[in-house]
């Protein structure tokens, strides 16, 4: 058998390249949920090296290897794609994700908080940046991604250290929950940005937080 072919008008038959064909067959594969995946990914990336200002949609496009017309389709507009880079960012992971839900709370807490930490590092200045909604101050499509990311932050730290039985202080935990939030970020910042605390110095400071919080809780309930 020959090599596939295309048709062109001005020059009849066209050989077509195996890889040209393996490439297009490639790009029909990728189901949405991976193309958006893809696109969100290199986003991360890009956002990671330059400044929102700075970066433009060809380039978003580009480093996602795909058209701009694709990724309009899947996201919207720069600022769309960005806010959407800021829930990915800001979302606390769920326990399996980044720690053990095994041991005790002493240990959940530190394996949580060590996987947290190494998210944190991975993006750096980018995670400051989103969950200090830098260049978006009062956006209140920003401002509502970042309120459900601490709801969602309360729940998930809550079943970390235990206390999702104790219905009858869950709004106070819950708030004394998204107080340390404001640590965490805090923290990060000055970890990240100023390097005036290490790693250790700020996995210590959240746990005897967080663990401090688990005993009010427990006084609250007995």
């Amino acid at each position: 058998m020959g090599e596939p072919v295309s048709q062109d008008a001005s020059a009849g038959v066209v050989p077509l390249r195996e890889d040209a064909v393996a490439s297009r067959s490639r790009r029909q594969r990728f189901e949405p949920d991976e193309r958006r995946k893809q696109i969100l990914r290199a986003a991360i990336r890009v956002f990671e090296e330059k400044s929102y200002a700075s970066v433009s949609t060809t380039e978003l496009a580009q480093a996602a290897g795909v058209t701009r017309g694709l990724m309009h389709h899947y996201f919207g507009t720069k600022r769309e794609l960005y806010i959407e880079v800021i829930r990915v960012l800001v979302t606390v992971p769920e326990m399996d994700e980044v720690g053990s839900a095994a041991g005790s709370v002493e240990e959940r807490v530190d394996s949580w908080i060590a996987g947290f930490l190494d998210f944190i590092e991975r993006h750096g200045r980018l995670w400051v940046s989103a969950v200090s909604a830098e260049g978006f101050g009062g956006d209140p499509d920003v401002m509502r991604v970042l309120d459900e990311a601490d709801d969602i932050a309360a729940s998930r730290l809550i079943e970390v250290v235990g206390l999702g039985r104790f219905e009858s202080s869950e709004e106070d935990l819950r708030a004394m929950i998204r107080a340390y939030g404001g640590v965490v970020k805090a923290a990060a910042r000055e970890w990240v940005l100023r390097g005036s605390l290490t790693r250790e110095r700020v996995h210590a400071m959240l746990r005897g937080a967080l663990l401090g919080i688990v005993r009010e809780a427990l006084v609250w309930d007995a």
